[in-house]
C-alpha cells in the first residue's frame, strides 16, 4: 500500500464516520437533475506527503498523472484561463462560449507587479526568489483575488502555494524545497488525489528548476467533503487491495521551468485497481 493510499483511506473513513452533513441546508452545488448536492464533510484536514520517500499516487485506482501535469502547466506555466489551451476536459462545464473560465487560476498567476528588483508575475517571482533569497518566508502564489472573484466562473479551490526551503543537505549539496498547498474546498472522490499529484509534480518541477530536491508537500483542506451520491463509491474504493507506489520522476535534463512538457514526466511500475466508472459531478 502506498502512503497516499493509507492517507486517503484514513481520511475517507474519518469523513464518513465522524463528518457532519449539509443535508437540508442551503447549498450552492446542484446535480445534473437540479437537486441539491449535499455532502458529508470534515473541517481542517491536513495530509503530509514526503516526495523523497515516494510519489503520492493512489493505487486503489489510477490517477491520470500526465493529465494532472497538463492542468498544472496550464495554470502555472502557460498561465491560461482558456480551455482551448488545456487537454483534459475537466473545466468544460465552467467555460463560456469563448472557452474562458473568467479571471481565474492562470489569469491570476500571469498578473504582473512592479517590485524594487523588477517586474514579475506570480510564478516568475517565485522562481526569482528561490534563486536569490531561497530562505525567504514570503515565497508564494495566491489566486484568490477578492476584487476579481465576481468575474471567475468558479472560485479557486486550491488557491495558494507557499514554498519553504530547508537546509537538510544531501550528499550532492542540494537544498530541500517544500510546499504548503491551501485548499478551501475539495470533492474528495473526484479531486483529492488529482490535486495531490498535480501539486507534487509542480513542486518537483520548481525544485528541479531551482537546483533543489523536492521534499514535503503539506496539503491543507478547509472543507474536505464526500458528496451524498459518492458515499457508496468511496466505501467500495477504500475496501480494495492496494499496491506499492509507482516511481515518478522528471527528465533530469530539463532545468528551465518553462521548458517542461508532459513528455518529461516519467512514470514506472504504476500498478493500480480499476476505475470506479463515471462519477457524477456537482456543479
Amino acid at each position: 500500500m502506498s502512503r497516499a493510499d493509507e492517507l486517503f483511506v484514513s481520511m475517507c473513513r474519518d469523513i464518513i464516520e465522524r463528518g457532519t452533513t449539509t443535508e437540508g441546508q442551503k447549498v450552492r452545488p446542484r446535480w445534473e437533475d437540479g437537486t441539491p448536492a449535499y455532502t458529508i464533510k470534515r473541517f481542517g484536514v491536513c495530509n503530509r506527503y514526503d516526495l523523497r520517500e515516494e510519489f503520492p499516487a493512489l493505487t486503489l485506482r489510477r490517477t491520470a498523472l500526465k493529465s494532472c501535469m497538463d492542468e498544472i502547466l496550464w495554470i502555472y506555466q502557460r498561465k491560461s484561463n482558456n480551455i482551448a489551451d488545456l487537454k483534459p476536459h475537466i473545466w468544460d462545464e465552467w467555460a463560456d462560449e469563448d472557452g474562458s473560465i473568467g479571471k481565474a487560476y492562470g489569469y491570476q498567476i500571469a498578473r504582473r507587479s512592479v517590485y524594487p528588483e523588477g517586474e514579475f508575475d506570480q510564478m516568475d517571482r517565485v522562481l526569482y526568489d528561490l534563486a536569490n533569497t531561497p530562505f525567504s518566508r514570503r515565497i508564494m502564489t495566491n489566486t484568490y483575488a477578492f476584487d476579481d472573484l465576481h468575474e471567475m466562473h468558479l472560485y479557486p479551490c486550491a488557491y495558494s502555494c507557499t514554498y519553504n526551503v530547508t537546509d537538510d543537505r544531501r550528499e550532492d549539496g542540494r537544498l530541500t524545497l517544500n510546499m504548503v498547498l491551501n485548499q478551501r474546498s475539495q470533492d474528495v472522490l473526484a479531486a483529492n488525489n488529482w490535486n495531490v499529484c498535480q501539486y507534487a509534480i509542480l513542486l518537483m518541477m520548481v525544485a528541479q528548476a531551482s537546483g533543489m530536491v523536492a521534499g514535503e508537500l503539506v496539503h491543507m483542506i478547509a472543507d474536505a467533503h464526500i458528496y451524498d451520491r459518492h458515499v457508496d463509491v468511496v466505501r467500495e474504493l477504500i475496501s480494495r487491495p492496494s499496491y506499492p507506489a509507482p516511481k515518478v520522476t522528471l527528465n533530469p535534463e530539463v532545468t528551465d521551468f518553462y521548458a517542461f512538457t508532459t513528455d518529461d514526466l516519467l512514470v514506472e511500475d504504476y500498478q493500480h485497481g480499476p476505475q470506479v466508472g463515471k462519477i457524477p459531478i456537482a456543479v
